[in-house]
């Protein structure tokens, strides 16, 4: 990643509307490099969908990215960078995700997006990730931390 710390000066970004997460998103987009692991961590409704949206416009991806719960991870080909948007949510063991090549996905040239990062730290997610935690912080609002260190 180019340099996610000029986005998040002080580590913590207050977001306050799904406008502002969407445009958050693009700005983070602009430091992607192919290899990148964006881990995101929140409860529901924190903003972790929309971010990646953001995201994924801010790349050019054609699909405008939906919460992948059910079918675990999107790949979007059509942009600037091949992303792969992932969701832990419902795995209920790393198995899971290396049954759907998690692996060949580190080792290759995709973006990962990963909501629900946090339920396999230690078992998947790789030394090198960028995590963003987000937050509820009153009605609107969320926070967007950036974790340098897990």
């Amino acid at each position: 990643m180019k340099n996610l710390q000029k986005i998040f000066k002080n580590s913590l970004i207050l977001v306050e509307s799904e406008s502002a997460m969407d445009a958050l998103g693009q700005q983070i987009a602009a430091e992607l490099e192919p290899g990148d692991v964006l881990g995101l961590v929140g409860n529901l409704g924190a903003g972790k969908t929309h971010l990646v949206q953001g995201i994924l416009r801010g790349v050019g991806a054609g699909e405008p990215g939906a919460s992948p719960t059910f079918s675990l991870v999107h790949e979007h080909n059509d942009g600037s960078l091949p992303v792969a948007h992932f969701d832990f949510y419902r795995m209920k063991s790393p198995d899971e995700a290396l049954g759907m090549g998690w692996d060949e996905y580190l080792s290759g040239s995709h973006v990962l997006l990963v909501e629900w990062a946090d339920r396999f730290e230690g078992e998947l997610m790789p030394p090198d990730t960028h995590w963003l935690v987000l937050t509820h912080a009153g009605e609107g609002t969320r926070e967007v931390r950036y974790i340098t260190e897990n």
